[in-house]
């Protein structure tokens, strides 16, 4: 990657310019820099990388309210996030509520929308045995926030000591390291297999798989949710842990893609999975849900961790510290 100087942006029609002070900085943008996922994604280089910002509005186009001037905001872009100046459409803009600095908006604008699904369609509640992997990852760090918040039992999967520590202070109840051999067993341990899986206080069952079975039995260990944010092998080996009428989500893919899971297992165990489209939004949901990420923020119920930042000319640092593994939370850019 490299730094280009390129005329000033105009807003058309509907469209507003935002001046960036922040960019959000995904692993995905690290993968599609390679070639990887072209033919999902589209990218083919020279492009900008960037799909999302925050910053202040500096100008408007024609039909767009002048009120949005000044205001701090954050947006999706598609791309071309790598920048000073970003034309964005109205449409798109999230405002940055009072008590939420842009730097914390901006790492909320994509993994706030995904951890409040995935946390959603997981059913959290107190007594439910939750697995998350790349835990101390953005969206890793707020789903093992979310989990102990509603009571679960939190069992968080990274790599080195640095990483576990952050995951203590975040709630979690457990932390294993998956680059140490025979984690996945340990996870079983610490999920226990003495009580129910998943039962409520006047003892009925909390959610019910696909097949309409209950989730999880009694005697059956492993843990009821799995977050899996890590892909690959150790997708799989979280998925192997997965007690009966359990629930897996798959949707990251350092380990270099999503985890293979055999469908006629996950039916054999009642284990409901799903993939991507439970972190994939149409823009006006996209919105709405980044809208209450904020707004969860601004009441102090959760917090993103800010792991590392660089300034925008160093983009490629970032990159390279994200593919050595070697961050905690989110990546941004100053600008």
């Amino acid at each position: 990657m490299v730094v280009d100087r390129v005329p000033e942006p105009v807003a058309g029609a509907g469209q507003v310019v935002v001046g960036v002070s922040v960019v959000d900085v995904l692993f995905l943008e690290t993968q599609l820099r390679t070639g990887w996922g072209v033919e999902f994604f589209g990218q083919k280089p020279p492009y900008v990388p960037g799909g999302g910002v925050g910053g202040r509005v500096v100008s408007a186009g024609e039909g767009v309210d002048p009120g949005w001037v000044g205001r701090d905001v954050i947006a999706m872009t598609g791309d071309g996030g790598y920048a000073e100046r970003a034309v964005v459409p109205v449409d798109a803009l999230v405002p940055v509520p009072d008590g939420v600095g842009v730097r914390e908006a901006t790492a909320l604008l994509q993994i706030g929308p995904a951890a409040l699904s995935l946390a959603g369609a997981a059913e959290l509640r107190p007594g439910r045995r939750v697995l998350v992997t790349a835990a101390a990852g953005g969206l890793g760090s707020l789903l093992v926030q979310l989990a102990h918040a509603a009571g679960a039992h939190v069992v968080a999967a990274a790599r080195g000591e640095r990483k576990l520590g952050l995951l203590r202070e975040l709630g979690a109840d457990t932390v294993v390291d998956y680059s140490e051999p025979g984690w996945a067993g340990r996870v079983r341990e610490a999920s226990g297999d003495g009580g129910p899986l998943g039962t409520s206080g006047d003892g009925g069952p909390l959610g019910t798989s696909g097949d309409g079975g209950p989730l999880g039995t009694s005697g059956d260990a492993g843990v009821d949710v799995v977050f899996d944010g890590a892909g690959g092998r150790i997708g799989q080996d979280a998925f192997g842990i997965t007690a009966r009428g359990g629930r897996f989500f798959t949707y990251g893919v350092p380990g270099g893609d999503f985890a293979l899971i055999d469908p006629g297992e996950a039916g054999r165990r009642g284990v409901a999975v799903r993939g991507m489209e439970q972190v994939q939004f149409a823009p006006e949901e996209g919105r709405r849900l980044a809208g209450l990420a904020l707004a969860e923020a601004a009441a102090g119920r959760i917090r993103p961790v800010v792991g590392q930042t660089f300034p925008l000319e160093r983009a490629a640092d970032a990159h390279t510290a994200i593919e050595s593994r070697d961050t905690v939370g989110k990546t941004l850019l100053l600008i």
